[in-house]
């Protein structure tokens, strides 16, 4: 802050605490008996101009004082940090510091095993899910069910791969998809083939000459990534287009906008803002879901 706003703020809070002080002293009056009447009644009752109790001229003083001992010890004063040199920031820096030396050492252990180790530790179990609920749940949701471009958690299937070591380097480093835009590279036509193959593979209704042309269209765009059988390669992220899962969606019109426009979903790595040994806590959670839903990780 420069010195000029720090100069005016100063001067805005003094002039409200001497301003508040003026407004008390210039109001107050000390009556002897009952003051004069204001002219107002109703019922019988009169409304008198009595001065404010000595108590709460006392208290508003009190308030005026503590202002100012406020203003001396802590910040307020622009630039001036108080002579206690308090600020919010040194604060949480105090409470995290408090808190990594009572729970790092949990940590650490943790960290030491495996995410399938970690499934017998309860404990580690029930940290995980607050990390999750943290860190995770703005977009899986907080039952790691998934939404609309976000994936289900809970089910076996896998667009990186389920394996423990897959999950917590999903969560370690990140992912991002590459699905291209299709649409300038095959037009309109193409496209229809292709989604009404899609459709054919996953066993949903679809125009059989349609599907039979989009074949041939999936074999020399679509299969390098997918694969020859539609069903998808973890090594790449490409999903397996012959199950009842879709991140975005499996309708004929949704389909048909994933090969026109691609999608280019991204998973943040978390390596810096949870660092190993609660990613690999969150991983064993994650991993749990799957275990609990009675669905085998691929």
């Amino acid at each position: 802050m420069s010195s000029f706003w720090s100069l005016w703020i100063i001067a805005l809070v003094a002039i409200n605490i001497l301003g508040s002080w003026w407004l008390l002293q210039a109001n107050r009056k000390i009556a002897k008996g009952e003051g004069a009447t204001t002219g107002h009644e109703w019922d019988g009752i009169q409304e008198l101009d009595n001065p404010l109790p000595y108590w709460w001229y006392l208290m508003f003083l009190g308030t005026l004082l503590f202002a100012i001992l406020y203003l001396i010890f802590y910040p307020g004063l622009g630039n001036f940090k108080g002579l206690l040199g308090w600020s919010s920031t040194g604060q949480w820096e105090q409470e995290v510091a408090r808190a990594e030396a009572k729970y790092q050492p949990i940590f650490d252990r943790y960290g030491q095993m495996s995410v399938e180790q970690l499934q017998s530790e309860p404990q580690a179990l029930k940290m995980g899910q607050r990390l999750f609920a943290t860190n995770c749940s703005v977009c899986h949701g907080s039952a790691a069910t998934g939404s609309y471009g976000f994936p289900n958690l809970t089910d076996a299937e896998w667009i990186w791969g389920g394996q423990p070591q897959a999950i917590e380097a999903s969560i370690l480093h990140g992912r991002q998809a590459q699905m291209p835009a299709w649409g300038p590279a095959l037009g309109d036509e193409a496209i229809k083939q292709v989604t009404e193959y899609v459709l054919q593979v996953s066993g949903r209704d679809a125009d059989p000459q349609l599907a039979q042309a989009g074949a041939e269209v999936f074999a020399s765009t679509c299969a390098a990534c997918h694969g020859p059988d539609a069903k998808g390669n973890p090594a790449l992220g490409s999903p397996n287009l012959t199950d009842a899962a879709w991140l975005y969606g499996g309708s004929r019109a949704e389909i048909a906008h994933s090969v026109r426009a691609g999608r280019q979903g991204q998973m943040p790595a978390f390596a810096d803002q949870l660092g190993h040994e609660r990613v690999r806590i969150v991983a064993a959670y994650v991993y749990s879901l799957n275990e609990a839903s009675g669905q085998s990780s691929p």
